[in-house]
Formats: C-alpha cells, sequence, structure tokens
C-alpha cells in the first residue's frame, strides 16, 4: 500500500509525451479509469520514482477527503507506463485471499455510503485517508468462490450497460448522414489548410476581417448546404420573432417572477435540454423582460456564447410540450430565441437540422472569440441558407430523427437500470443484507 507523488505544478503538463499521472479526476463511477482530462510528467521521472509505477491488477483508490471523491476506487489494468499523485493509494493484495476486483466493489460501496468520508483525518488540509487508517481498516472477505461470484456479477452488467451504450452512440453517430442523404447534400471533404489564401475585397468589404470565414474548406462545407433536391431558404425569412435572454436578478422583488432560467450548461449535445440536475438555477426575471421573451412550445433557442476549445458555440435547443408544462422558463442573455413560421417550416424539422450544422461544425466558422468566450455572429448565422423540402417530408425527417433519438436514450436507460440493479445486489452479497 503506498501513496503516489505530489508533483509541482513546474513538472506538470497537459501535452502528451509525458507519463500520464492517475489523478481523483482519472477515477471513474464504476470501477474504471477515465482519460478525457490527463496530467503528463515528463519521462525523467522514469528513473527517480520506479516505485510509484503502475502495475496491472493494482487497486487504486483516492484518499482525498473531499466528500465526493473519497473512497472512490479503480481496478488498474492499462498497458504502458502510469504513475498516480499523492492523492491516490496503490493497494496490491494478496490474491490467495482476496479478488483484487471484489476489493474495488466493496470500497466503492462503502464510497456510496459515505463511509470514509466519516472516518476522514486532518479535516483543515487533504489528508483525508491515510495508508495507515486505511490498512487497520476491518473488511468483509467472503470465501474466493463468493468474490469471483461477485465480481462477474457486476462485471456482466457493466457489458452489457456498455454494449447498451455503444447501440446508442451507433443510433446517433447515423443522424447526421441520414439527414443529408435525406436533403440530397454531399458535405465537402476538408482539404488540407494552406498557410495563405486569396479572397476577393468585395467579399470583406463591410465584414469580419478575420480569416476564418474566408478559408476555401469552410467556403466549400457552407457552399455544400445548398441541396440538390430542395429549394432552400434564408432563416431570417421564416423567423417570426428573434429575442434575447436576461440572467435576472437573484432577489424577489415586486415585478420579478421566479424562474428556471436556461443556461448554456443545460443544453445537451446529443438530445436537447438537461433541466432534471440540481446545477440547475431558478433567478428572478422582470415580468415586462419576461412578456418580451414569451416563450412558448417549439421555440428554438440558440447558445450564443460561451464554447469551448472543442466545441463550438452555437447549440440548438427546442421547447417541447413536456418542457414548457413542466418549469417556468427563462433563459439567459448568453441564450437567443427564435420563433418560425410553421406554416413554411416545422421547427422540430429546423432543430434537427441546425443541430446537425453544429454537429459537423460549420457553427465554428460563424462565431468570434473575445477573451476566451466564444461569441457566435447571429447575423451571419440568421442568413444561412436551410433546405426547405415539402411539409411532408419535414415531418417524416423530424419523426424519424425523434424516434432515433428516443430509442438511443431508452437504450442508455435500460443499460443504467441493469448497473444500477447490479450495485444493489453485490451490496447485499457483500455485506448479507
Amino acid at each position: 500500500m503506498k501513496s503516489g507523488f505530489g508533483a509541482g505544478k513546474q513538472d506538470q503538463s497537459q501535452e502528451e509525451g509525458g507519463i500520464i499521472q492517475i489523478r481523483p479526476t482519472n477515477i471513474g463511477n464504476e470501477g474504471n479509469l477515465k482519460f478525457k482530462k490527463n496530467v503528463y510528467l515528463p519521462k525523467e521521472f522514469v528513473e527517480s520514482k520506479k516505485d510509484i509505477f503502475l502495475e496491472k491488477g493494482d487497486v487504486l483508490f483516492n484518499n482525498t477527503n473531499s466528500q465526493e471523491l473519497v473512497g472512490k476506487t479503480s481496478f488498474f489494468n492499462e498497458n504502458g507506463s502510469f504513475m498516480f499523485s499523492n492523492h491516490i493509494t496503490r493497494i496490491r493484495v494478496d490474491e490467495n485471499k482476496i479478488v483484487p476486483y471484489f476489493l474495488v466493489l466493496l470500497f466503492n460501496s462503502f464510497h456510496r455510503r459515505k463511509i470514509f468520508y466519516s472516518i476522514c483525518t486532518n479535516w483543515n488540509n487533504q489528508s483525508g485517508i491515510g495508508a495507515e487508517l486505511l490498512r487497520s481498516l476491518k473488511i468483509p472477505i467472503p470465501p474466493l468462490e463468493k468474490q469471483q461470484e461477485i465480481v462477474n456479477l457486476f462485471q456482466n452488467a457493466y457489458q452489457q450497460k456498455q454494449q447498451k451504450e455503444q447501440e446508442a452512440k451507433q443510433l446517433l453517430d447515423s443522424i447526421d448522414d441520414y439527414l443529408m442523404e435525406k436533403l440530397g447534400i454531399e458535405l465537402s471533404q476538408s482539404t488540407q489548410t494552406k498557410p495563405f489564401f486569396y479572397t476577393r475585397f468585395s467579399a470583406v468589404q463591410g465584414k469580419r476581417f478575420d480569416p476564418k470565414k474566408y478559408e476555401p474548406n469552410g467556403q466549400k462545407l457552407i457552399n455544400s448546404l445548398q441541396s440538390k433536391k430542395y429549394s432552400v431558404i434564408r432563416m431570417k425569412d421564416i423567423i417570426t420573432q428573434s429575442v434575447a435572454g436576461d440572467w435576472g436578478i437573484d432577489k424577489d422583488l415586486e415585478g420579478f417572477d421566479k424562474c428556471l432560467v436556461i443556461r448554456a450548461t443545460e443544453f445537451d449535445n446529443l438530445y436537447n435540454l438537461k433541466l432534471t440536475n440540481n446545477r440547475v438555477k431558478y433567478r428572478f426575471i422582470s415580468q415586462v423582460k419576461l412578456s418580451k421573451m414569451d416563450l412558448q412550445i417549439d421555440d428554438l433557442l440558440i447558445e450564443k456564447s460561451g464554447g469551448s476549445k472543442d466545441q463550438p458555440v452555437g447549440r440548438i435547443a427546442i421547447i417541447t410540450e413536456d418542457i414548457y408544462k413542466k418549469h417556468n422558463l427563462a433563459y439567459s442573455n448568453f441564450i437567443h430565441k427564435i420563433r418560425v413560421d410553421s406554416s413554411i417550416i416545422n421547427p422540430s424539422y429546423l432543430f434537427v437540422f441546425l443541430k446537425t450544422i453544429h454537429n459537423i461544425k460549420i457553427t465554428d466558422l460563424m462565431q468570434s472569440q473575445t477573451n476566451g468566450i466564444r461569441n457566435l455572429i447571429m447575423q451571419e448565422y440568421l442568413s444561412m441558407s436551410i433546405p426547405l423540402p415539402p411539409m411532408e417530408v419535414q415531418n417524416e425527417i423530424a419523426t424519424h430523427i425523434s424516434s432515433l433519438r428516443s430509442r438511443a436514450k431508452a437504450l442508455e436507460k435500460e443499460g443504467k437500470q441493469l448497473l444500477k440493479e447490479a450495485k444493489q445486489e453485490v451490496e447485499k452479497m457483500i455485506l448479507g443484507e
């Protein structure tokens, strides 16, 4: 049992090429490891810190005293060289007495019950659960055959969950191709970006001067949206209402209403809006402003500011009947609302089209960036050409894509339920309940 190395900021890097240091952020919720936000250490640590390298079969225990993190445990089964930080305790067990993955399941059961948090020491620093305290912990150890049975039960459920998630991903990944094929659109394939290019002065006169919009690959991508099967219409020509949002205030005053204020945080990259978690924000919005917002079913919300390094601004959401009935809604000043003429275009069709536009990163060509925040250039976005099939085709597209998303969501839900039931059964078997 050993704690890792507390590398200083000067030793850490986000760049690949070094050795990954496993930290609490690498520990997943299901005994797995995740590698989305890695810290790399220089290779010279290989010689000086050989004792904190990991081996297959190691159990990694998060020893920090954070209520959400302390006790989260993962199983290490990776190829290659990995180190671990001082917030991780590496445990190697006698496999004649205990199955390593059984210990992972046991500790994660304790974590969910906040047992480790209740016995954390030294609250004024980050020591949490020290090695000595961990060694002194008494744990149930069933016969090896029973341990392996418990491990098999959990891992089978976890594999089924992953399989259902993969099926869901395949359904979601098929949407953009289906839509483009249905509209008769062949997207331009990106070629190598040139260090410089030419464009006509008339194309930039009175407009933005940054090169992103005029770069040949980007122009080809935008031009490829001209459908070969259907006529197109500018989005601004079908908009009947266009209104900016408001963040409101945090106190209840006369003339203000309490609302759930939709932010970019609530936009779901795969589906629509996520308004069921405890991170949603309630604010007080002026009744005058609310009357101007006039949020209704089928209104579309556009993320006009935000984004990130790997995610262009311009995500889209639609107000469904279910969302509208459940909440008293407003939307923040980083969000813009449009309402379209439903006699010309099905709002649900426009929603799925604009979601694909974001997925293929066309909105990346319609944004500026100031102080790390990306801003959608609304004039360009609302001037975008929209393929306009007959209404029956619009309805067919919207219904089919909605069914794909519904099936994908159901698969993910089924997978989560399988794993939830497996966890409950594992805890009964471990703790004899």
